[in-house]
């Protein structure tokens, strides 16, 4: 039996596209650095926005447009996030090897967007009355944390 799914980061979609960012942040530490504020912040920030824009996108599954675009948006960064692993081949910072398995990877999330983008009706929330607020915060906590009540008294 399937776990049951209680916030993007329970997505295997999410996990994959966490887990790629991370390992691009890892092999971008060895880009020149003349590359800092180019295909080195670029990489960076198109891998992790698949995944910002995925966790907003599971926020919004009560509207079924907003879920759409902020799929659309995270599919968008994938394929950016492709183009900069190509140029990073093509400047030699990265192995084609290396590329081509991250690539992959990206070509699996993408797949999985479009799949989601494609049957979003098993995905968005069905419709509430009016007041009542589909989504409850989460218990799970990425950190495990308490809240800090003394930093809401400053």
């Amino acid at each position: 039996m399937a776990q049951k799914i209680q916030t993007h980061r329970d997505l295997e979609v999410y996990q994959r596209a966490f887990s790629a960012a991370m390992a691009i942040f890892d092999l971008s530490k060895q880009f020149s650095k003349e590359e800092s504020y180019s295909l080195t912040d670029q990489i960076r920030r198109s891998s992790r926005s698949v995944c910002a824009n995925l966790a907003e996108a599971w926020r919004k599954r009560r509207y079924e447009k907003a879920f759409i675009s902020k799929l659309s948006d995270a599919e968008s960064e994938a394929a950016e996030t492709q183009v900069w692993l190509e140029f990073a081949v093509k400047c030699s910072y990265l192995d084609r090897e290396t590329a081509a398995d991250l690539y992959l990877i990206y070509d699996g999330i993408l797949a999985t967007f479009v799949g989601m983008i494609n049957h979003h009706h098993a995905w968005v929330l069905p419709g509430k009355k009016q007041g009542n607020h589909p989504l409850t915060p989460s218990p799970v906590h990425p950190f495990n944390l308490s809240l800090n009540k003394s930093l809401l008294n400053k």
